[in-house]
């Protein structure tokens, strides 16, 4: 039986893209957000996923039809956000963004609930945010559900920055996921450069967790696994569209864990995964054989060798 994971991820968004196909514009309307982009790779991955989320205003009432895994969500009075991307001249011009409103006190504890119940229940849980101007749910929300969740037995993975980060740590999360330049700016490591981001890490570390993994874009990505520091070197792929290779990478960590691999093969098959996502065009996509294909060209590397 496949192993499950369950996502929390508050409040997808409505995503609107308008390209270019033979000359005339080309609208793609899918569910977005950094839980709904992981739960699509997970489940590509093999595993099992169950999207823990709010729901609310017509933008919801789409995202329902649209989400496409696993879902188990709250309908609330609160809207969820949106966004209208113009990408017809090779860029990303956002046209319009509307903010996802705040939960009610009582919408939040049903969330929270039907949170824990599904996680506790799969044994793996990913710990998401919505956009970072966006506050339908309170920090301190993270907090509590790794504290709740890793002390009755949940393997919890967070990929969060800023203040949700701040409060996911203490919270003792056993898996951290987060980009180098949120390192920076959240002001766990004083630079970009591999030795500070070596002290970035130790820092998270300090909260109890087993791994903590530093994606740096075009550069190998950095792990701490366990009181050993590695560098990852992934496959080197053409790129068509970075965004979304961090949430495939935190996608391939949690099936990993959920699939019964150990935490370098889990972090093996999150590199494989983001080298994939970075291929197309569509976040949190990839086909799930090819990543585990390219999965043994994967290799860790002592830090002090590098």
């Amino acid at each position: 039986m496949p192993g499950r994971v369950a996502v929390f991820a508050p409040s997808p968004e409505l995503t609107v893209t308008v390209e270019e196909l033979d000359g005339t514009p080309d609208i793609h309307i899918h569910a977005g957000g950094q839980g709904v982009w992981i739960s699509r790779m997970i489940e590509s991955l093999g595993a099992e996923v169950v999207l823990c989320s709010a729901l609310g205003g017509e933008t919801g009432q789409v995202l329902r039809h649209l989400i496409g895994v696993e879902l188990k969500a709250r309908d609330v009075a609160a809207r969820n956000g949106g966004y209208v991307h113009d990408r017809r001249d090779g860029g990303r011009d956002q046209l319009v963004r509307m903010p996802a409103d705040a939960l009610s006190r009582h919408e939040l504890d049903d969330l929270y609930e039907l949170t824990l119940v599904e996680a506790l229940a799969a044994g793996v849980a990913v710990l998401s945010g919505p956009a970072a101007e966006d506050v339908p749910v309170p920090d301190t929300v993270y907090e509590r559900l790794a504290k709740d969740l890793g002390g009755n037995g949940c393997r919890v993975v967070v990929d969060l920055s800023g203040d949700r980060l701040a409060a996911a740590l203490a919270g003792g999360p056993e898996v951290v996921k987060v980009s180098h330049e949120e390192l920076v700016s959240d002001g766990l490591a004083a630079s970009d450069a591999l030795p500070d981001l070596v002290d970035g890490c130790r820092k998270i570390a300090e909260c109890g967790a087993s791994a903590v993994v530093v994606s740096r874009a075009a550069e190998e990505t950095l792990a701490w696994l366990d009181g050993t520091l590695h560098l990852v070197e992934a496959p080197e792929l053409s790129p068509v569209d970075t965004r979304g290779g961090g949430d495939s990478m935190t996608a391939g960590l949690a099936a990993g864990l959920a699939l019964g691999k150990s935490l370098e093969e889990a972090l093996k098959l999150g590199a494989a995964a983001g080298a994939v996502n970075v291929t197309r065009h569509g976040l949190g996509t990839g086909s799930g054989h090819v990543v585990r294909d390219l999965v043994d060209r994967v290799r860790l590397r002592p830090w002090e060798d590098a």
